[in-house]
C-alpha cells in the first residue's frame, strides 16, 4: 500500500477553500475528481475541471494564468478541451503529475493562492456533459450475490451457470445511451412474452429497474493484439464513477437467451459527472480473496499484488425520489447500501481477461463492474433483487410501495470512501428520472 501512496494523500493536508476541510465534503484536498463542465445556461464551452469542496477549479482558466510550467503545463492544456481523451490519453506519470502539482496549488499556504481562487466556478452555478468520448463499453457481471439472485430467478434449477467462477463475464454495450447525471429517457418499449400468452406483443416496459454500478474509465490503451497483464492494469485505469445500467427486466427476460442482453440495457445507462482517479482511490484498496472451495483463478489473473490490494472498498449507496416525495418536497429515500470490495472479480481481473485474446483498449473507453450486491439480502443492487423478482412490495416510508420503477421516479445514487487514518473522499451523486414511454 505505501507505494500507493504520495503527499497527494496525506490526511493532515488541508485546502486555503475551507469548504474541502469539512471532513464530510465529498471533494477535499485528497480527492480532487475531473469532470467536464460549462456554467449552466451558458453558451461557454465545456471544459475539464477539478473539484475542491462546493466549487470547481476551471482548469481552461488556470492554463490562461501560465502558473504551472514543462509537461505539467502540457497536460493541463489538454485538460482545456471538450472531452479528456488525450489527456487520459497520457501515461498514469502525467496524470499524476497534474493532480500533485492542483494540490500543491490548492494547499493551504499555497503562493498561487489568489491566482487560484479567481478559477473558481460554484459547483451550483454548473452543468455537466459526459468526461470523454466513450467508444465502446464493457459491461461486466462481477458481483457473485448478484448473479446467484438473479439466476435463481431466471434459472431456479441452475442459477449460477459453471463458468461463473472462471470467467470474469461481461457483454458489449451501446455507449452512445450513456449519458451524465441528470439524464432522463423515456421508458423503453420492446418485445415481452407473457407465460401463458401464445405469442409475444410489443409495448412499454412494465419492469423497469437500475442496477447499482461502479464505471471505470480506460486511460491510455494497448495495440490490437496485445494484451494487458494483470499488474500493469494500473497504468491503464484513469479513474472510476458511479454507474447506472438501466435494465427492462421483461424484455430481459425474454430476449436474453442465446446472446445475452440487447434492447433491455441499450436505451439508457447513467454516469456520475466526477471521475474520482484511481490514484486518489489508492488508500482504500484492500486485499482480494476467493473461497478456498471455489476454483481459482487462472495464471493469467491471478498475482500477488491483486491478492493485496484487488479490491476498493467504495461504499455504494441508492435512494428513490418518487414523484409524491418530489410534490411533499421529501428526501428522496435510501434502498440499499453495498461496497465494491464484494466484487468476486477485481478490475485488474476484468482488464486482463478483456485484453487476453489482443483487444484493444484506447482512451475513454468503459467498463462497467456488474450490479453490485452484498452478501446481505438488504445490500442489493437491484429493485428485481429487493423486490424478489417483483414478488414483493418494498415499502417506502411515505407509504408508497415498489416493485419495479413508476413513471417519475428518480433514482439517485451516491458513493464514497473511509476509513481510519485516510480523509473520506466521495463521488458526488448520479441522478437519474423515468419519463413516461414516448
Amino acid at each position: 500500500m505505501s507505494s500507493l501512496l504520495n503527499q497527494t494523500h496525506d490526511p493532515k493536508l488541508t485546502s486555503w477553500l475551507a469548504c474541502a476541510n469539512t471532513g464530510t465534503s465529498d471533494f477535499p484536498i485528497q480527492n480532487l475528481p475531473f469532470a467536464i463542465f460549462r456554467r449552466a445556461g451558458s453558451t461557454e464551452s465545456f471544459r475539464g475541471g477539478v473539484a475542491i469542496g462546493d466549487q470547481i477549479v476551471d482548469l481552461s482558466a488556470l492554463s490562461k494564468m501560465h502558473l504551472l510550467d514543462g509537461d505539467v503545463a502540457d497536460a493541463l492544456k489538454l485538460c482545456c478541451q471538450p472531452t479528456l481523451n488525450e489527456f487520459m490519453a497520457k501515461p498514469s506519470a502525467t496524470w499524476s503529475a497534474l493532480r500533485a502539482a492542483l494540490s500543491a496549488a490548492l494547499a493551504q499556504g499555497s503562493p498561487i493562492e489568489a491566482e487560484v481562487r479567481a478559477c473558481l466556478v460554484p459547483q451550483s452555478d454548473a452543468e455537466y456533459d459526459l468526461p470523454c468520448r466513450i467508444g465502446d463499453y464493457t459491461d461486466f457481471y462481477t458481483s457473485i450475490h448478484h448473479a446467484t439472485s438473479v439466476g435463481s430467478l431466471f434459472r431456479p434449477d441452475n442459477p449460477l451457470l459453471p463458468n461463473y467462477k472462471w470467467v470474469p463475464i461481461g457483454y458489449h454495450g451501446r455507449s452512445s445511451s450513456i449519458d451524465v447525471s441528470g439524464q432522463s429517457f423515456p421508458r423503453p418499449k420492446g418485445q415481452t412474452k407473457a407465460p401463458d400468452a401464445d405469442k409475444p406483443s410489443l409495448g412499454p416496459c412494465k419492469r423497469l429497474d437500475y442496477e447499482m454500478e461502479v464505471g471505470i474509465y480506460i486511460g491510455g490503451g494497448n495495440a490490437l493484439g496485445d494484451s494487458i497483464a494483470i499488474d500493469e492494469s494500473d497504468e491503464h485505469i484513469f479513474g472510476m464513477c458511479l454507474f447506472n445500467d438501466w435494465s427492462a427486466r421483461d424484455i430481459q427476460a425474454w430476449e436474453y437467451q442465446p446472446l445475452g442482453p440487447f434492447l433491455a440495457k441499450n436505451f439508457a445507462s447513467t454516469v456520475s459527472p466526477w471521475v474520482v482517479t484511481n490514484e486518489a482511490l489508492a488508500p482504500f484498496r484492500t486485499s482480494w480473496t476467493r473461497d478456498v472451495r471455489d476454483p481459482q483463478p487462472l495464471e493469467y489473473l491471478t498475482s500477488d499484488r491483486n491478492s493485496q490490494l484487488g479490491a476498493y472498498d467504495i461504499e455504494l449507496e441508492v435512494a428513490i425520489e418518487t414523484p409524491a416525495m418530489r410534490e411533499a418536497g421529501q428526501s428522496a429515500q435510501k434502498l440499499t447500501q453495498s461496497s465494491f470490495r464484494h466484487s468476486y472479480w477485481t478490475t485488474a481481473q476484468m482488464i486482463a481477461h478483456h485484453t487476453v485474446n489482443g483487444c484493444n483498449f484506447v482512451a475513454g473507453d468503459f467498463i462497467g463492474s456488474g450490479t453490485q450486491s452484498g452478501p446481505n439480502s438488504e445490500e442489493a443492487g437491484s429493485l428485481l433483487e429487493l423486490s424478489n423478482g417483483g414478488k414483493q412490495q418494498v415499502a417506502l416510508g411515505n407509504g408508497e410501495t415498489r416493485t419495479f420503477l413508476e413513471d417519475g421516479d428518480a433514482v439517485v445514487m451516491s458513493g464514497f470512501c473511509e476509513k481510519d487514518g485516510a480523509v473520506r473522499i466521495g463521488f458526488g451523486q448520479c441522478y437519474s428520472l423515468v419519463l413516461p414511454a414516448k
